[in-house]
């Protein structure tokens, strides 16, 4: 995992949001242990068998995280928002808001795991 240079990012990251991403951060690693992080096209990004989410770096009202497949994640997530084929955007404003969030993020990233290893499981099989 890159801890190091995530943490090197954030110390780095001047923004409003900034205690914001970082907590929003803490709660997807601490969703799952097999979620990793790396810093993918200048932003942190998670990871499990596939990019999971990154921030957008330059909102500075709200974090927002990009879930690249996240209209293809199983389940209904109400604060994710978006109407294109596959990305879908949680807009996070305060830190009071990313724990009022926590329960659903930490669904977003169990359904994720659990569609990643379907999927792993359904081709290995064929």
């Amino acid at each position: 995992m890159a801890y190091d240079e995530v943490d090197s990012w954030l110390a780095h990251y001047d923004n409003p949001m900034r205690d914001v991403v970082q907590r929003v951060r803490l709660i997807l690693l601490s969703a799952d242990d097999r979620i990793e992080e790396c810093i993918k096209w200048k932003t942190p990004t998670f990871t499990y068998k596939g990019n999971l989410a990154s921030f957008f770096p330059n909102s500075r009202n709200h974090a927002t995280l990009m879930f690249h497949h996240g209209a293809l994640i199983p389940g209904k997530y109400p604060h994710l928002e978006g109407s294109g084929k596959a990305g879908r955007v949680m807009k996070i404003a305060s830190i009071a808001e990313a724990e009022e969030y926590r329960e659903e993020i930490c669904d977003i990233v169990a359904a994720w795991i659990a569609w990643r290893d379907a999927a792993e499981q359904a081709k290995a099989a064929s």
